[in-house]
């Protein structure tokens, strides 16, 4: 029986208006956990005077979210393969609005910690969801920009968020922080609700009932053409589950983006916990401290944006190893500055443009190597096994400093997290894309064959 499979309209047709809604829905939700995650950040100046904690205690408590983050990039990925992207963001949605409200009720380091926690499941599972959301709403000709687009996201809410907090911090203490990126999370909810239609990837993968009825539901309001019968699963296809990532095709593969994205993060949660306590202790006022963070962001929506135009002319990997060789040479030059706002606001955003620009890499690699089956388990899997690096980011910074070295030791020290993440992205063969911004994944990884990413 002749008939079109849904995945490959949407593949190699030209994207719609609700396709582009629904790409800006993942960068407004990418912005809020950019925003969550650096809340802690622009608190932390405030919660160590409150509370008298040491450097090591304040670096504990900088990494409670991560913790969260690594717990809910693995558990909840799965989650999204399994019942869907949508009802997956939403969960996560209302968990960040539990966290971040919480906190401002809290006593004690360890109650705070503990709802750091809640908003971290809550922020790592959104991110494995919405890769995997803006990757299956692109077509392969605006996929790489679309996923670069989506990344961009991060520091915007960086951007946005830092620059209204640290006016609110000139008035209010620390937990101002945390009512803000309440409210601002809570918008989301009805606007992911009535605006974000399910994947129809995931709908042709799993099949749920009225599944048909849905797509083309769906395929109408993104204004494509609707189909009469969905394609045939494979036997071996419906056997398929989010274990695959670590089967002989794909061991190899896995273990090498989650190792990159490991050492890669540890360099970049150098620079986005502890530059706004590195400027208070320089003699800079908190709210200063906090402008200087968002220039951290300001540098890395620009090289996300930067990413995602250069993948329509340069192989993803190689600009992927560019960037991370950058974010190396950065982190070491921001080590070396002088305590002058100026000179910091510059360094940070530098370093912010090269590191950023590796996470868009990244998630562009990752999107590309795993199939859709496993898209979002692939990508939680990665994330939050790399979210080890953000976990100890902080406290190794935190130990190195309280034992005596000094901010440029430590700088160089911590950016070679980059330099051995581009190892292991030498060692991933992918070869090059079209013109038009592709990436295509090569037949073998190594050893391992690497899965098209369309196949069911």
């Amino acid at each position: 029986m002749i008939h079109t499979d849904p995945r490959d309209i949407l593949n190699k047709s030209d994207m719609t208006r609700l396709q582009f809604l629904v790409v800006a829905l993942t960068v407004a939700l990418n912005a809020l956990d950019g925003f969550d995650v650096m809340a802690i950040s622009f608190a932390s100046p405030g919660i160590a005077r409150e509370w008298a904690t040491t450097t090591v205690g304040l670096g504990f408590i900088l990494s409670m979210e991560l913790w969260g983050m690594a717990l809910g990039s693995v558990a909840l990925g799965g989650l999204a393969d399994h019942v869907g992207r949508k009802p997956t963001i939403m969960g996560c949605l209302f968990a960040m609005v539990i966290g971040m409200f919480m906190v401002t009720t809290t006593d004690s380091l360890v109650v705070l910690g503990f709802w750091r926690v809640i908003t971290g499941v809550g922020i790592g599972g959104m991110l494995a969801a919405i890769n995997a959301q803006a990757a299956e709403f692109s077509n392969d000709k605006h996929r790489p920009m679309a996923i670069a687009i989506m990344a961009a996201g991060y520091p915007i809410g960086g951007v946005i968020g830092g620059s209204i907090v640290s006016r609110l911090l000139e008035f209010y203490d620390w937990r101002v922080v945390f009512y803000f990126g309440t409210a601002a999370t809570a918008l989301m909810i009805p606007l992911v609700h009535f605006m974000m239609p399910e994947s129809v990837h995931w709908l042709v993968r799993k099949r749920p009932a009225g599944v048909l009825e849905r797509i083309n539901s769906t395929m109408s309001k993104l204004g494509h053409t609707l189909v009469t019968v969905l394609p045939d699963l494979r036997e071996e296809a419906k056997r398929k589950t989010f274990v695959d990532i670590f089967s002989k095709t794909m061991i190899l593969t896995t273990m090498l983006v989650t190792s990159a994205y490991f050492l890669h993060i540890t360099t970049f949660y150098f620079i986005l916990k502890w530059v706004p306590k590195l400027v208070v202790d320089m003699g800079f006022s908190p709210s200063s401290a906090g402008g200087v963070l968002t220039w951290a962001s300001v540098g890395g929506a620009l090289g996300c944006l930067t990413f995602g135009f250069l993948t329509r002319k340069f192989d993803v990997r190689k600009l992927t190893l560019f960037f991370f060789v950058g974010s190396w040479l950065t982190t070491c030059l921001f080590g070396q500055v002088t305590p002058d706002l100026f000179v910091l606001s510059s360094a940070v955003a530098i370093a912010g443009y090269f590191i950023n620009s590796g996470i868009v890499g990244m998630y562009s690699i990752v999107a590309q190597v795993f199939p859709t089956h496993v898209r979002a388990s692939g990508t939680g899997f990665t994330v939050g096994i790399g979210r080890g690096g953000s976990v100890l980011s902080p406290i190794i910074a935190g130990f190195l400093m309280q034992g005596g070295m000094g901010l440029p030791i430590v700088a160089i020290i911590m950016g070679t997290g980059s330099i051995l993440a581009a190892i292991s992205i030498f060692l991933l063969k992918i070869d090059s894309g079209s013109a038009s911004g592709g990436a295509k994944v090569s037949q073998e990884a190594l050893a391992g064959r690497v899965m098209n990413p369309n196949q069911i």
